[in-house]
């Protein structure tokens, strides 16, 4: 991990190098690189532990010019976050290699290359990829088929890019469990983990199927592997030119993506829902046959998107009464799962390459079928899924998910109207929840008018180092992406639970220095969830509830209470997401963190 670029022109390309880096910045990463051929066939290279400006001030100082180079950002996984430890890695100043993913047998490729006389400069996997290039274009006399050799002997998944010095007008990129795109220029060709890293210079892309290699160079493009089709009949056109790194009167970018929440909301419910209905082939032309058969529902995600999956269950079990299982993505796969007949695969992932989620897709076996909710069409995800619905939130730069989040909810909710309406739920219910919908964008506005007294309350937590999340039903899962954003972005200790397990263990470590954040909806759990309130009152416990215009909640000495607008209980969970994420970024601002790159955690998790 993190973030890959790679160029063949007939230009200078250190520029396009950074520029590409910079924009996959929102990813996180801890240093960054490049590798430039000179005219003179000598492999130039530039790393900086830190931020990608290090490295442009760099190249400034001293330019490295050539019209073939390769980049990287680095998200330590083996090796600390050091200079040395950086990409692109160099094989006896002739090889340079890029590297997303894991090898899991380096070590044992390690003593093998060290017997054969290789040394070793860095801790990282990566450099294994190196030296063994190396030996093997030797061997091959080829630099394609040493390549190929090359990574036969890999364990593990890996995205690559490659420069020879001996193949002065080559790149080799490769992938295997990990993402990688061919952007296609005029003269100029490109690679990249992401194609927003490319979108300056070129609209046109292939994306490389799990196995393949591409060798490109500034006039053609090849790709062996799985396919038989030509380069230009597998070329997409991605039409979207919103500048996402715009963050316009915003401070940063999560309080940008915040903001656009009834936007994007409204985004991904257009062309989906008529006045009345949902229309259930958004899914898919095949979905209202899968739906119809479907007997049961298996959620697997990871993260945020896993929390997400368990608000939907609340709701698909109500609405359709399917059973419905929730599952870690990295979990499902290691044990042995009971699958029920014709039960429905689903996968939530806001990039479309969370690896443990795509490993989970591959592993399921025995299912119906395979859907994805994504927000990156022509993702790994997508392409592999039976059925797919974008949930048109636009890229997201910040690390910590907000916008996908509620368009993830509001994506859930379609489809457990669309599988509702194939298990006989009623025509008066898709309407009353299509036209609760229809209101969804204006009521997280008015969410949003609360940000001052949000941002006042959040002074309290600047000082505190540990926080808990309370809720119940399908509220809980928001308090545990509440818990999850301050921890991610201010890196305050906070746990979710249940309010009503504040007596098995939570309450213990409660006193008048832990802040205690309360999620009230005005639903038939109320009064339960004031009495599970009075308990952490009656041990000193500081009160933070965001409850419903109409709960009566009331401030006090030791509570305090932001009314937010009240909402259909369907709906509640999404509206009630705004209020944790405000906090979260105001606890984080005052604390001085970095919000958009919060240390140690990446956007789009490539690796196991």
């Amino acid at each position: 991990m993190c973030g890959i670029v790679g160029a063949v022109t007939k230009r200078d390309v250190a520029g396009i190098l950074i520029e590409g880096l910079q924009r996959l910045e929102y990813r996180g990463y801890d240093s960054a690189g490049l590798s430039v051929l000179s005219r003179d066939n000598e492999i130039q290279r530039m790393r900086r532990a830190g931020k990608v400006a290090e490295l442009r001030a760099a190249n400034q100082a001293a330019p490295a010019l050539g019209t073939l180079g390769i980049a990287h950002t680095r998200w330590a996984t083996h090796g600390k976050p050091t200079e040395g430890n950086a990409h692109p890695h160099v094989s006896r100043d002739c090889v340079s290699v890029v590297h997303n993913g894991i090898i899991e047998n380096h070590e044992e490729l390690r003593e093998e290359l060290r017997g054969g006389g290789y040394e070793f400069a860095s801790e990282t996997d990566t450099e294994v990829i190196a030296h063994l290039v190396h030996r093997e274009v030797e061997s091959a006399g080829d630099f394609r088929k040493g390549v190929e050799s090359a990574l036969d002997r890999l364990e593990g998944a890996y995205a690559v890019g490659v420069m020879h010095r001996a193949y002065p007008d080559t790149i080799i990129g490769a992938r295997l469990g990990s993402p990688l795109v061919v952007g296609l220029g005029f003269g100029e060709n490109f690679i990249a983990s992401d194609p927003q890293a490319l979108r300056p210079v070129t609209d046109r892309f292939i994306f490389l199927e799990e196995g393949e290699v591409a060798e490109i160079s500034a006039d053609d493009v090849s790709i062996y592997g799985l396919s038989s089709e030509s380069v230009q009949s597998r070329a997409v056109r991605l039409d979207d030119q919103r500048d996402a790194s715009n963050k316009g009167n915003f401070r940063h970018y999560m309080l940008k993506e915040i903001y656009e929440q009834p936007e994007t909301v409204a985004a991904t419910l257009e062309e989906r829902i008529t006045d009345k209905r949902i229309l259930e082939r958004a899914f898919g032309i095949n979905a209202p046959d899968i739906f119809a058969q479907a007997k049961a529902i298996q959620i697997v995600a990871c993260g945020s998107s896993y929390y997400t999956a368990l608000v939907s269950r609340y709701w698909i079990e109500q609405l359709t009464g399917l059973p419905c299982a929730v599952e870690i993505a990295s979990e499902i796969r290691y044990r042995t799962a009971a699958v029920q007949p014709e039960t429905l695969f689903v996968t939530i992932s806001q990039s479309g390459e969370t690896a443990d989620t795509l490993a989970a897709l591959r592993h399921a076996k025995g299912y119906l079928a395979s859907l994805c909710l994504c927000n990156v069409p022509n993702s790994t995800l997508v392409r592999e899924s039976d059925l797919s619905l974008m949930i048109h939130a636009g890229p997201e730069l910040g690390v910590a998910s907000t916008k996908a989040f509620t368009n993830q909810l509001t994506d859930l909710i379609l489809l457990t109207l669309a599988l509702g309406r194939s298990k006989g739920m009623s025509a008066e219910i898709e309407t009353e929840i299509v036209g609760v919908l229809h209101a969804l964008p204006a009521q997280l506005e008015e969410t949003l008018k609360l940000d001052p007294a949000i941002a006042r309350m959040a002074e309290d937590f600047v000082e505190k180092h540990n926080a808990l999340f309370l809720g119940r039903g399908s509220h809980f899962p928001i308090a545990l992406e509440g818990a999850l954003k301050l921890k991610e972005i201010s890196y305050i200790h906070a746990e979710g639970y249940p309010a009503g397990e504040l007596k098995h263990g939570p309450l213990a470590l409660v006193n008048d220095d832990m802040p205690v954040v309360a999620v009230a909806p005005n639903d038939e759990l109320l009064e339960k969830l004031k009495s599970n309130l009075q308990e952490v009152r009656a041990r000193g416990g500081q009160l933070y509830v965001f409850a419903d215009r109409s709960a009566v909640i009331e401030e006090e000495p030791g509570i305090k209470v932001i009314k937010i607008p009240g909402s259909h209980p369907i709906t509640s969970p999404i509206v009630h997401t705004v209020p944790m994420q405000l906090l979260a970024y105001h606890v984080a601002v005052l604390k001085g963190t970095d919000v958009d790159q919060p240390r140690n955690l990446a956007k789009s998790v490539t690796v196991e």
